[in-house]
C-alpha cells in the first residue's frame, strides 16, 4: 500500500495534476483530489486551504500542489501554521525539500515542467525521507 496523498490546485496546474493523478495511481498510492477539475479560471486558495487543513489534520500523508508558477499555491499553504510546503522545480530541489525541510506539501509550477521532468520530482520526493538531526532543530524553529 502507498501514501495517501491530496492533490490539488488551480486550472494553470491542471494538466501536470492529471498527469500526476494517473502517475500515482499506478503507483498504488491512496489519492483525494481538492480540486480544480478543469481549466477554466478559479481562484488558487479555495483549493489549497482545504487541502493544507486536512494535511495538518494529518488525514493525508503529504500534498502535492499545482499552479503555473507553484508561487501563490506555496503562499496560500505556507499561511497554515503546521504546512511546510515547497516549491520543486528539479528533482534534487524536491528530495532536499524532504530531506532538509520535512516538506508536507510539494508545490510544482505546471506550466514549466513536462511529464518526464514531473514523474521524476514527485518520484523524488515520495522517495526521500528526512533526515532529522540538525535539520530537525531547523524545522522547529519555522512556525511563528
Amino acid at each position: 500500500m502507498g501514501f495517501k496523498i491530496a492533490l490539488g490546485g488551480d486550472h494553470g496546474g491542471y494538466k501536470a495534476k492529471t498527469f500526476v493523478i494517473e502517475m500515482l495511481t499506478k503507483q498504488d498510492h491512496i489519492l483525494h483530489d481538492f480540486g480544480t477539475n478543469n481549466e477554466e479560471s478559479v481562484d488558487y486558495p479555495d483549493f489549497v486551504h482545504p487541502l493544507a487543513t486536512a494535511v495538518e489534520n494529518e488525514e493525508f500523508d503529504f500534498g502535492i500542489l499545482f499552479c503555473g508558477s507553484a508561487n501563490g499555491v506555496c503562499m496560500s499553504a505556507n499561511k497554515h501554521q503546521k504546512i511546510r510546503a515547497a516549491i520543486a522545480w528539479t528533482a534534487e530541489i524536491a528530495a532536499l525539500a524532504k530531506q532538509h525541510n520535512n516538506a508536507n506539501v510539494l508545490c510544482i509550477p505546471g506550466r514549466f515542467l513536462n511529464e518526464s521532468e514531473l514523474e521524476e520530482i514527485i518520484n523524488s520526493y515520495i522517495n526521500a525521507t528526512f533526515e532529522g538531526g540538525r535539520h530537525q532543530r531547523r524545522v522547529d524553529k519555522i512556525p511563528c
